[in-house]
């Protein structure tokens, strides 16, 4: 057995779970619920599922078809943002009627699973690249928007995403106010 094309795949899915990690390194500056591991484990695993679809694809593809791909390599891609959607649906609540959180952890999560997607058609500039426009987007635009007062705060009813979460009475383990 050919090790050397799983050898391969392992380290796209770990540059895809790096360059996740790159993006929820973000997220977890800002103690946002999607952080590192989850960034980590979404573009790796899209990568996984990727690699795996191609994988399936050559072990069935009938000799006689001259290349021709029996199999739709993008139901794979559709499969990864139905459930990557599932993911990022966790993290969106409404608080107090209007304020929404979550919605750009949820978003970052999506577009984590498309550069995990990059990684695993070999893709590098455009996976690098994205993953260094993701964090920009998270990082710089939410400077620019404090900077004109745009920013998002506990008392705006728009895209809370980033207001700090309310203060919770401190508790012993046993769930009793303390």
């Amino acid at each position: 057995m050919d090790w050397q094309p799983q050898l391969h795949a392992l380290g796209l899915v770990g540059l895809a779970a790096l360059l996740g990690m790159l993006v929820g390194l973000e997220r977890e500056i800002a103690r946002k619920p999607a952080g590192l591991r989850t960034h980590a484990f979404v573009g790796g695993a899209a990568s996984l599922l990727m690699l795996l679809g191609r994988f399936v694809i050559d072990a069935y593809q009938a000799p006689e078809t001259s290349g021709t791909i029996r199999s739709d390599p993008i139901r794979v891609i559709q499969a990864i943002v139905i459930g990557i959607s599932f993911l990022g649906a966790g993290t969106i609540i409404r608080v107090r009627g209007e304020r929404v959180e979550g919605l750009t952890t949820a978003a970052s999560v999506l577009f984590t699973a498309g550069i995990g997607i990059a990684v695993a058609v070999e893709q590098f500039v455009l996976a690098a690249g994205c993953t260094l426009g993701g964090v920009l987007v998270l990082w710089l635009i939410a400077k620019v928007e404090q900077r004109v007062g745009l920013s998002h705060t506990a008392d705006s009813p728009a895209d809370a995403d980033r207001a700090e979460p309310a203060p919770q009475e401190p508790t012993t383990r046993d769930g009793r106010a303390s």
